[in-house]
């Protein structure tokens, strides 16, 4: 069954609003930990807009499940990751301007760095994954800069999903469901781990996660709304279950009620 990556940034979101000390990102994952989380994710961005250097160091020191930062290329958050040593780092692209990340990578585009980048993060003994569109351009590229995994960006499918019924909706979705699982059939091709992520939800996780050899799947904003209403360890548990029973219908071949 495909792990569940829980992403923490926004209960960081929250109490850097107000500048203080809560909520406090690391009681986060250890919840998330508890309600059946695989991962915990944290994206150190440059800007410093949620997660901070503070909260990197604690959970180095305190999470005991996978380990995952999400970072850009940029020498000083390349500096905090090496010493850092996650289980894992996720290349992705960052624009100050930008409300969440928007788009995956251009591996292709910079090669030369993110190469430069994978192998230093590879030597240190940090698995590498790069966040990129389900485009077999990038597939090639990441395989070809040395990150083992990719965590395919779902974003274009969780736009379709949100489209009203006049809209095409069905035909949208489908086509991005599509364009997924052959991103997932050229990355196992390539010789890479498949992951997943960006805008998926309790309502839209089903098809994506009913999809064969997806090993990794991350969520954040999606939980951490539920967890207002029902607490994070709950809004976990929630969202592993629908991951596994998806997982269970497609080994017993069971359409979706």
């Amino acid at each position: 069954m495909a792990g569940l990556g829980v992403n923490i940034d926004h209960v960081a979101t929250v109490r850097q609003a107000r500048r203080t000390v809560e909520p406090d990102p690391v009681w986060a994952a250890a919840e998330a930990d508890l309600g059946g989380a695989d991962c915990i994710t944290f994206h150190l961005r440059q800007d410093r807009r949620h997660i901070i250097d503070r909260d990197v160091a604690l959970l180095r020191e305190t999470v005991k499940i996978k380990l995952n930062m999400e970072m850009s290329v940029a020498d000083e958050i390349v500096r905090i990751a090496l010493a850092t040593k996650p289980d894992q780092a996720t290349l992705v692209p960052e624009k100050r301007e930008e409300v969440t990340t928007e788009g995956g990578l251009d591996v292709r585009g910079q090669a030369a760095r993110v190469a430069e980048v994978v192998a230093a993060l590879r030597e240190a003994g940090i698995a590498a994954s790069a966040f990129i569109d389900p485009d077999p351009g990038q597939i090639e590229a990441s395989a070809e800069a040395g990150f083992e995994a990719m965590e395919i960006h779902t974003g274009a499918y969780a736009n379709a999903w949100l489209l009203h019924g006049g809209d095409g909706r069905a035909e949208k979705v489908a086509a991005a469901l599509a364009d997924i699982r052959a991103a997932v059939g050229a990355g196992l091709d390539a010789g890479l781990v498949v992951h997943g992520g960006h805008g998926l939800t309790y309502d839209n996780i089903d098809p994506v996660a009913a999809t064969e050899e997806f090993t990794e799947f991350n969520i954040g904003h999606s939980i951490i709304a539920r967890a207002i209403f029902v607490g994070l360890r709950q809004a976990v548990s929630e969202m592993r279950l629908l991951i596994d029973r998806a997982a269970d219908r497609r080994r017993r071949r069971i359409p979706r009620a």
